[in-house]
């Protein structure tokens, strides 16, 4: 599936729908370069959880951790800084395993061992100056729920 957005609201709106259909124990892989709207899409989909709080890019401290009111956890990781997962790769992992947890991950190549085939992957790449084209990609029954739900 393929979704072109024009803006940055656009781009929170997708991620708010996306996010009202979790359910917990997600895993969605954020594709595309610097800049490509990764953490805009995060924030969206913190909004459709019913998180409060600011979602901010986590490439300085690696993840961050948000809890919803009615319960579920968002897991928002950004390798793109480092050369070796190290400690983080068993911290994902536990994380990858807790059914409350959505967890999100940013330049998930240094950890693409331990990632589980069912996750939904998003490719986002530029079109314009805020325009986005994002290509879905599911890979098992949750992934492909949610890919289905989002139409």
């Amino acid at each position: 599936m393929i979704l072109d957005v024009s803006s940055d609201s656009e781009m929170k709106d997708l991620g708010a729908k996306l996010g009202a259909l979790l359910r917990g124990g997600e895993i969605i892989e954020l594709v595309g370069d610097v800049g490509a709207g990764k953490t805009t899409f995060t924030k969206g989909l913190a909004r459709g959880m019913d998180i409060d709080e600011d979602v901010q890019s986590p490439s300085f401290t690696i993840s961050r951790v948000y809890d919803t009111p009615n319960g579920l956890r968002l897991a928002h990781y950004d390798f793109y800084r480092l050369h070796n997962a190290g400690i983080m790769a068993d911290d994902l992992h536990e994380t990858l395993g807790d059914p409350i947890t959505v967890t999100v991950i940013e330049w998930a190549e240094i950890v693409s061992g331990i990632l589980p085939e069912d996750r939904l992957t998003l490719l986002i790449s530029s079109t314009g100056d805020d325009a986005r084209r994002i290509e879905f990609k599911a890979d098992g029954p949750t992934s492909n729920r949610l890919m289905e739900q989002l139409v």
